[in-house]
């Protein structure tokens, strides 16, 4: 029988990086105080809902507001966190760690665009991270088509849990960027993607066997 899994995707809690506004992709900062408060928050929110298991990237900020919600949550058994590379934000290459309205300023000056949201708008998040791979001097920052073969192989793995059954509710930890992009490829031009999501927000999808549904993006409360 087929399988839909709903997804209760949380983006981790502020780190450092979020607050000096640099780009943050495979690398890591620590959660801030708040970024604490915010996963602690979100542990609140689904304590009761009954996780069949959880998957977050590989990256220190993604896995500490995993386990803080998972602390909070009252599933029995409790579901077991699954940690991988797929999971994890864009790479930005050589722009790792880069003042954000610097990169995105090289990334797409050289084509008309020289902010995130006049590339946004005007082309797309994919695009974007076309452009960041042009301008890094190394290319080893992720283009739309390396960006996705990897994420997609993410959602594999959780369609792919045997464990899972149908109609099961399973907790996903993710990123700003990732979420952006995920609005773009299945939101249906329904959400603004000027407006990055907020750290410890929730978001739900329903992982189908070839697709993926929105049901909700960006909620706090």
């Amino acid at each position: 029988m087929d399988k839909q899994i709903t997804l209760y995707v949380v983006r981790h809690g502020q780190t450092y990086f979020n607050i000096y506004n640099k780009l943050q992709g495979w690398s890591n900062s620590p959660l801030t105080e708040a970024g604490i408060a915010d996963a602690q928050q979100a542990g609140d929110r689904l304590k009761t809902v009954p996780f069949a298991a959880a998957y977050c990237s590989d990256t220190t900020r993604a896995e500490q507001t995993a386990r803080t919600i998972l602390a909070a949550n009252q599933s029995t058994p409790a579901p077991k966190l699954t940690t991988s590379p797929f999971f994890r934000e864009e790479f930005y290459g050589y722009y790792e760690g880069t003042d954000m309205a610097q990169a995105w300023y090289l990334a797409g000056a050289p084509h008309g665009v020289p902010t995130f949201k006049d590339i946004e708008s005007t082309y797309s998040i994919g695009k974007a991270k076309d452009f960041l791979k042009e301008a890094d001097p190394f290319r080893q920052a992720e283009n739309n088509q390396e960006y996705w073969a990897r994420v997609d192989q993410g959602f594999d793995l959780i369609r792919q849990n045997p464990d899972l059954k149908d109609g099961d509710q399973v907790l996903m930890i993710s990123h700003g960027n990732t979420l952006l992009s995920l609005m773009e490829r299945y939101g249906q031009g329904k959400y603004d993607l000027s407006v990055r999501p907020a750290n410890g927000s929730l978001t739900k999808l329903l992982l189908t066997p070839d697709d993926i549904q929105v049901l909700s993006y960006n909620q706090k409360d």
